[in-house]
């Protein structure tokens, strides 16, 4: 289901009953932040937001010593590691930048496909095929293009290199 519609009947549904759901903070897609935003915790608070939705004054000790704080609630966000990017950008530290988009996209991806793709990584453990087929899914399946490019281009390096598996 679309995340606006969910947004939307959520709306309505706490109008209903009363009350006032909160406000998203910010169009991510439009927002860029600098230097002058570093550190977002203090300087951008706002900004701040666990996947789960919470914010910075959601997460508390005592919050978490009662169970209310998964880990989940305190896992980083896609939109926190592309602020990020844009901190480390407007700084100059653009090889920075690239290493805090890669890791946005795979906030996308369940931890055990990760590190499945990670060991298929390794020298010997994949055939290209095997390697291709990966870079399609993360492309395809979950929108992760910086990553299947990445592995498109491991994939080269391992060919020129032979560090590919051999067919059986």
């Amino acid at each position: 289901m679309d995340a606006k519609l969910i947004e939307q009947i959520v709306r309505e549904v706490m109008a209903s009953m009363g009350e006032t759901p909160k406000q998203p903070k910010v169009n991510q897609n439009s927002l860029k932040v600098s230097k002058n935003d570093y550190p977002l915790g203090t300087k951008r608070p706002e900004l701040v937001e666990s996947p789960t939705g919470k914010g910075l004054e959601d997460i508390t000790i005592e919050k978490t010593i009662n169970g209310e704080i998964s880990a989940d609630d305190v896992r980083i966000s896609a939109e926190i590691l592309e602020y990020q990017a844009q901190v480390a950008q407007s700084v100059g530290r653009d090889a920075f930048a690239r290493n805090l988009r890669r890791a946005a996209e795979l906030t996308k991806i369940p931890d055990d496909r990760i590190l499945e793709i990670y060991n298929a990584l390794r020298p010997y453990r994949s055939t290209r095929e095997e390697l291709i087929e990966i870079a399609d899914e993360l492309e395809h399946k979950y929108g992760a293009k910086i990553n299947a490019d990445f592995v498109r281009e491991a994939t080269d390096v391992y060919q020129e290199r032979k560090r590919l598996k051999e067919h059986m």
